[in-house]
């Protein structure tokens, strides 16, 4: 499956769509990027005079590129148009902050994948190449009710 592909499945539109570039994708993970925007409204209020992106943003970012987009890769053919790739569950730990106008890159790797349920180990580093965040997310594929 094309990386750019994917990108066009996922079921966001901005503003709330986290996922800016795909530069990988195998059975066994994902790896992609998203620059953090200096006009995105969270800013406006999350601290003033100094934002900072809100770590629910960050996870959801992770869950973007490491959960939903890998699930759209692993799915291929088998995709649907009422196929969902719901979040379920995450644990983060937030190392360092992260500021408007800063290009990240989400890498995850699968730890599990069957029954429709798929979990991964996520990170995501900064352009100096360090860590700001890692967690596990996981998630259901399913179908529309």
């Amino acid at each position: 499956m094309n990386l750019n592909d994917i990108i066009k499945q996922l079921p966001y539109s901005k503003p709330f769509l986290f996922v800016d570039e795909l530069l990988h994708a195998d059975e066994n993970g994902i790896t992609g990027t998203y620059t953090f925007n200096e006009n995105l409204d969270f800013y406006k209020g999350h601290f003033k005079d100094n934002p900072v992106t809100p770590g629910v943003i960050l996870t959801e970012t992770m869950a973007q590129i490491g959960m939903v987009c890998l699930g759209i890769y692993l799915l291929g053919n088998d995709l649907k148009k009422d196929t969902v790739v719901a979040f379920t569950s995450a644990d983060m730990q937030f190392l360092k902050p992260v500021y408007p106008n800063e290009k990240v890159t989400v890498t995850s790797q699968k730890t599990f994948f069957r029954f429709g349920k798929l979990k991964c180990d996520v990170v995501m580093k900064n352009e100096a190449g360090i860590e700001v965040c890692k967690g596990i997310v996981a998630g259901m594929i399913t179908t529309k009710l």
